[in-house]
């Protein structure tokens, strides 16, 4: 089973969704045993209707990535999966708030700048709007650099996740 695709991409926060012909109870059962069991020593932080699964302390870095898996009943009495891959929430804070700080500046100064290019004076607010989407795309770069950074756990995460499973989690 090859993650190479969904590690290569150039997604921020890969995912899956998949059913698995197992209760919720009989799932989450399975998905905490798996982990528990692993000699790399994941975190698990359980909750109802939701897993978080996160790289040992021990083994953690600014770049590690964790794995939230929702839990979600079916009509059929098996179980919708949904698995999202993504930094810590420290990390996750950081990229989302320079996103909205960049994205609101970047607007508010592109219409002060059109505003003053509309009355024949120098638009210098495009000039910060320039600079806020050079500052949006090293974020995203920032991203994408921390998210090969964490390939080898995401991948170890993944493939114990599919062992627990018992079958491959498509990413996309």
């Amino acid at each position: 089973m090859s993650l190479t695709p969904a590690m290569s991409s150039f997604r921020v926060r890969p995912h899956f969704a998949h059913t698995v012909e197992l209760g919720p109870d009989e799932t989450r059962t399975r998905i905490l045993q798996a982990f528990a069991q692993q000699p790399t020593g994941f975190e698990v932080k359980a909750f109802p209707g939701f897993i978080g699964l996160h790289i040992g302390e021990n083994e953690r870095h600014y770049w590690s990535p964790r794995l939230l898996l929702v839990l979600e009943p079916t009509p059929e009495g098996t179980t919708l999966v949904q698995g999202t891959y993504g930094p810590e929430m420290e990390v996750w804070s950081v990229f989302l708030y320079g996103y909205l700080i960049t994205g609101l500046l970047g607007t508010f100064a592109g219409l002060l700048g059109f505003a003053q290019f509309t009355i024949a004076t120098y638009p210098w607010g495009l000039w910060i709007t320039g600079g806020m989407a050079l500052i949006a795309v090293l974020l995203y770069i920032g991203a994408q650099l921390g998210q090969k950074f964490g390939a080898w756990q995401t991948f170890q995460l993944h493939q114990t996740y599919q062992a627990a499973i018992g079958r491959p989690a498509e990413l996309s």
